[in-house]
């Protein structure tokens, strides 16, 4: 079995593995590759539960652990997914808010384990980066959103 040199470890209540399937069917390149159960009890559980699922999301490496409800997600922590345009933009957003996720601001939401993401259109990440008048009316545009508006951005970049 192959290690990872990292990864990224995400604390779940105890839905590890359906947040990690959920990825897996959202997002290209991403996929369960692992399911391990404890083999023993533990504080959030007992021997033969899930205790951790290894799962990668967009190519990165990741490990769901069941550890109870002892910590919680927060915005500290995000997925920032870059997309090329509104249909795969609108693809990921509405299915992260429509899976029981909830709708934050510029560009963020929240899955219904608690992971915040990103979904971050390409035409923004490159206004942003332009500098200038550009940038500023960009950003001022993001700042009104929730899901991001490609047509909007591209005409903030305009002027």
């Amino acid at each position: 079995m192959a290690v990872a040199k990292n990864t990224i470890c995400l604390w779940y209540d105890s839905e590890a593995e359906a947040a990690a399937r959920f990825y897996a069917a959202t997002f290209p390149d991403s996929a369960v590759t692992g399911v391990h159960l404890a083999p023993g009890d533990y504080p959030a559980g007992k021997a033969g539960d899930v205790l951790t699922v290894a799962f990668t999301v967009l190519g990165i490496p990741c490990l769901g652990l069941n550890g109870g409800k002892a910590f919680t997600h927060s915005e500290a922590f995000s997925f920032q997914v870059s997309t090329e345009d509104q249909a795969e933009t609108d693809r990921y957003w509405n299915a992260i808010v429509g899976n029981g996720g909830q709708e934050s601001a510029c560009g963020w939401c929240r899955d219904r384990w608690g992971i915040s993401w990103q979904i971050t259109p390409r035409v923004l990440m490159e206004a942003l980066a332009a500098g200038g008048g550009e940038a500023s009316r960009a950003f001022a545009a993001m700042m009104e959103m929730g899901k991001i508006d490609v047509a909007a951005i591209e005409r903030a970049r305009r002027g």
